[in-house]
Parts: C-alpha cells; sequence; structure tokens
C-alpha cells in the first residue's frame, strides 16, 4: 500500500496531499525547544531520540540492520534480551516496513548485565546517571510530589508531526506490527506506547501503558482494566451519557513519561504536569488533529481516534509479565478506533514483550513500592524503607519498620497488620501487590536473600499471617484469575516476620554470620589475607537499594 501523506486544513473532509515533511515545521518546533542546551544524559528523559543516543554511546545498545521478521522474531529476541539483561535492541530493517513506518526498539527500561549499572536504562530514562542505586531511582521518582505540578508547553507543532495519515488511507493490517509470542491472539501493535484520556471537565488528562492488538484495518482491541484511571475517566464520561470519546496513543514519548505513565500516579493528577514538576521543566506537547488532546511534541508516533463505550471484541489471549499463558484467556473488551496518524522521519515504535523476569513490567511495578512508602508515612506508620522484589514479579513488598517507634504505638500485631493492610490494600499503589512482609532492624529489605530468610524464620504460617479477602483487586495473577476463588477480590496477605519483643522496641538476637559473629580485628585480617590463602576475590554482595 502506497501511504498518502496529508496535512489537515479547516475541514476534516478536506486534505493538502504532500509527498514530504514541511520544513517550516521543523524550524518552528527548533526554535521552541531548549533540549539542545542540555547534556545528553539530562536531555534523554525528555526526548526518546536522545535516549537511544545515550545507550548507544553507552555501550547498551544493540543496533540491528539485517532485516527482521516482526512476525516473533522481534519477539524472540526482545524477549531473550529479557531474560539475559542483554542491551536494548534497535531494528532498523523491519520487514514490511514503508514510508517511514517503523523501525522498532525494544528493552527500553529492563536491565543491564554490568551489576555496577543493573538499572542504568531505567536510571537514563529520569537523566541520571548509569550506576544510581534503585533507590536513587524511587527517590527521583517521588521528587514530583514535593514540588508544584509544571503545565506542560503546547508548541505550534513538532516532529510527530512530519508525516499524516487520515480516515481511509488508514489499514493498520498493512503496517508491520509485531506478534510477540506465539500463544498471542493477535499483533500486539501496543505494548509500550501512551494511551491519552481527558474527562469531562478538562482537568484532568492521564496517561497510561495498556495493551492493545490489532482488531480490524482500522481499530485495536485494548484492555481496560476496572480500578485503573483509564476506567475511572471512562465512568466520568457514561454519566454524562458519552458512548464514546476522544483518544490518543502516542509511541516513543520522553522516556520519564513512559515510566511515569506506567507508575500508581494518585487519580486526578495529569501526568504531562507530574513529569514537568519531577524534572523542573515544562514538558513540550502539541494538540492533536483530531481533537484537543495534547501529545508529546517529539513523541515517534501518534494515532487518534475514539474509544468507544458500547463496542467491544475479544482480547487475547496474551503472554503476560507473570509468565504464564492460558489459551483461554479471552475477555470482551472496548475498541479504539484510529482516524488519523501522524509520524515523524525514520519513526520507532518501542515494544514491550513481557514473560519471566526481567522486562519494563518488573521494573515500573517494583516502583510502587516508594508510593507505599510514602502513602503509609503519611498516615503516620513508622516504617523507613520498602521495596518490591523483582524475583517475586514486584507482587511481593517488603516494608523495614522503626521498632522503637513501633512500641510507642502500644499495639499489637494483629491491629497492626490489619491497620497496615486495609490502608495499603485499598489504595492503588498495592493494586499489583499480593503480600506486604514485615521486618525489623536487621533485615536488608533491598537484599532478596535477607528478605527469604527473615520469612523463613520469623512468620509462622496461619499465626503471623492476615488474610484480606474483601479487597478489590485486578485479576492478573494467576492464581486469582484461574484459581479456585473470587478472580476480582481477596487474594492477598501481610506476612508478620516481627518477633513479639519487636513491638515491645527489644531487640535481643542477631544474624549469625560472617559479619555479625566475629570482631573486627579478626574480620580484617581474614579479608587482607584471603587471596594469600588461595581464594577467589570476593565480590561485594550487590544491593538493590
Amino acid at each position: 500500500m502506497a501511504f498518502v501523506f496529508t496535512s489537515r486544513v479547516s475541514r476534516p473532509s478536506v486534505h493538502l496531499r504532500i509527498t514530504r515533511p514541511l520544513m517550516f515545521a521543523r524550524l518552528a518546533y527548533r526554535a521552541q525547544s531548549t533540549l539542545s542546551c542540555q547534556p545528553d544524559h539530562v536531555a534523554a528523559q525528555l526526548d526518546f531520540r536522545t535516549f537511544v543516543n545515550v545507550l548507544r554511546a553507552d555501550g547498551d545498545l544493540a543496533e540491528i540492520n539485517d532485516q527482521v521478521d516482526p512476525h516473533l522474531e522481534v519477539g524472540a529476541i526482545v524477549r531473550r534480551v529479557s531474560e539475559v539483561n542483554g542491551k536494548a535492541p534497535l531494528f532498523n530493517n523491519v520487514k514490511g516496513a514503508k514510508n517511514g513506518l517503523w523501525r522498532i526498539f525494544g528493552n527500553a527500561a529492563s536491565l543491564r548485565s554490568r551489576e555496577e549499572e543493573k538499572y542504568g536504562r531505567i536510571a537514563r530514562s529520569f537523566g541520571l546517571p548509569p550506576d544510581s542505586s534503585w533507590k536513587a531511582i524511587l527517590q527521583r521518582s517521588q521528587e514530583a510530589k514535593r514540588r508544584p505540578p509544571i503545565a506542560p508547553r503546547i508548541l505550534s507543532t513538532g516532529p510527530c508531526k512530519q508525516h499524516k495519515i487520515f480516515g481511509d488511507d488508514i489499514d493498520l493490517h498493512k503496517l508491520p506490527a509485531p506478534k510477540l509470542h506465539q500463544g498471542d491472539a493477535g499483533k500486539y501493535l501496543q505494548t509500550y506506547g501512551v494511551h491519552v484520556l481527558q474527562s469531562p471537565d478538562g482537568k484532568w488528562t492521564n496517561w497510561s501503558i495498556f495493551r492493545g492488538m490489532i482488531h480490524d484495518s482500522r481499530r485495536l482491541v485494548c484492555l481496560v482494566g476496572s480500578g485503573q484511571h483509564n476506567s475511572v475517566i471512562r465512568d466520568m464520561w457514561l454519566k454524562k451519557g458519552k458512548t464514546e470519546v476522544s483518544w490518543a496513543l502516542a509511541f516513543g514519548v520522553p522516556p520519564a513519561a513512559s515510566v511515569v505513565a506506567a507508575c500508581p500516579v494518585p487519580q486526578g493528577v495529569s501526568e504531562a504536569e507530574y513529569v514537568g514538576a519531577m524534572v523542573g521543566r515544562p514538558l513540550d506537547v502539541v494538540k492533536c488533529e483530531l481533537s484537543d488532546l495534547l501529545v508529546p511534541a517529539n513523541s515517534e508516533i501518534v494515532m487518534e481516534g475514539t474509544f468507544s463505550f458500547k463496542d467491544k471484541a475479544p482480547e487475547g489471549p496474551f503472554e503476560d509479565y507473570l509468565g504464564l499463558h492460558f489459551s483461554d484467556d479471552q475477555h470482551m473488551q472496548p475498541l479504539f478506533t484510529v482516524n488519523a496518524i501522524t509520524y515523524r522521519d525514520g519513526a520507532i515504535l518501542p515494544v514491550s514483550v513481557p514473560g519471566k523476569i526481567t522486562d519494563e513490567s518488573h521494573v515500573t511495578a517494583s516502583m510502587a513500592s516508594e508510593e507505599l512508602l510514602e502513602l503509609l508515612r503519611q498516615h503516620g506508620y513508622p516504617v523507613i524503607d520498602a521495596f518490591a522484589p523483582l524475583e517475586t514479579y514486584a507482587t511481593w513488598c517488603a516494608l523495614k519498620v522503626d521498632v522503637k517507634k513501633l512500641a510507642e504505638m502500644r499495639t499489637t500485631p494483629e491491629e497492626f497488620c490489619n491497620k497496615i493492610g486495609n490502608l495499603a490494600f485499598n489504595d492503588k499503589s498495592s493494586m499489583l501487590m499480593n503480600r506486604i512482609m514485615l521486618f525489623g532492624h536487621d533485615v536488608d529489605v533491598g537484599n532478596f536473600r535477607d528478605i527469604m530468610w527473615a520469612l523463613a524464620t520469623r512468620c509462622r504460617p496461619g499465626q503471623d499471617e492476615y488474610v484480606f479477602d474483601d479487597i478489590p483487586v485486578l485479576p492478573l495473577t494467576p492464581y486469582m484469575s484461574h484459581g479456585r476463588g473470587n478472580p476480582t477480590r481477596g487474594g492477598k496477605v501481610v506476612s508478620d516476620c516481627l518477633f513479639p519483643m519487636e513491638y515491645e522496641g527489644k531487640t535481643s538476637f542477631r544474624a549469625c554470620d560472617f559479619e555479625r559473629s566475629y570482631p573486627e580485628e579478626i574480620k580484617d585480617r581474614v579479608r587482607s589475607n584471603w587471596t594469600a590463602m588461595g581464594f577467589d576475590v570476593v565480590e561485594s554482595p550487590s544491593r538493590s537499594t
């Protein structure tokens, strides 16, 4: 198919055919953008292309120029990268690509192989050095909450407007959309783009990431989960009597925006303003062609259209982030009609190929631990640290409790655990968390080995576990969706790994290990003579926080 590139004029039915990008559009954007004044590693958080270039400079980009097939081959490569912590792949020669649609990029927020830069890719998404600790990244994600929101800056145009396709000239089947796993029901075009929806009063513009599969030549069927902000906005419009609303889907947005869109930002907070507050400057946006919705000006690709509240189609199965595939996992979900596509020169489609650890889904889900920590602190609970281990697919969260302050509360284990659970499990920050574990002074909650040691030795099954069976959940966890109980409520637990004495502020116990079982002079002598005695060099243990 030869796409028709158009520039929309006064009436939607009238189009001006063009064959090349408008030069004035480039100049208008360049005149207003200040990203070039920033170092690349800082600018990368607000520009996807710069982000890719920074990964290249870091030696963290595998640029693939041989032709690859979007039917399973791209997915297989991206999935293997996730499992071996390989370089981020950029596929420059995708079979079926035409007229600049499109190249494909994967693993935007998965892990690096070098331990000292394990979280380097997501650090770069926030403009941080690649050796930043996980705790530094989490703290960066929370900076916006301590600053006033910064409204985005509306530009007259931007790179995402360089090419335009409208109406019947759109055929999603003729685009090189990937089939990512062999068990998927179809081509999941949307796995790492950002959906844009706005509340009826226009005060809240929500950006979020939820999967979408090609249904026919002009429509996607997307998973809209109950309790998610997209469904909250849908319900607002339904109360107004609407059956469809304007919608946009932006791919290759600023990396900071992608990560924030995947995190539990509080209801009513516009992600564009949140990102602005976090980075300390307005996010550059442009108005859509067919609506007043705003999208990042430097997006790679933007799809515009409508979100139907009445038209639905089967969605799934899809091999998702908890690593299990069920062939019967199919449900009726809403249809989204694409009426316009705009994109920049040499457009790049970012994809995520979920499965077993570690990919973008796990990393961004783990970031919710800092949201939970903030929530508990706001309510006066003596929690000093939190971590959602990737090894648990971020469905568990370890909390470190200040037992001295806990004793001052004069509470009981049952009362404390029930209060923690009722607060946490009814908040969006814990939507994907099924188990919260409480630990005391001697447990490093950023160390998975420490977590498992303490859980195995301090939490008595039954007696020290507080089950929450009347809590709303997102039924993605396999034991919820395909287990024996109610798939939409319950399935959550608080595991108390605090000894009774810790509720009294007492800590008359310690671990039995090299660090704590020997005096300093003995440890120093052993360390200094270690290799001389014939032992291999011992690397410092890694810590996630």
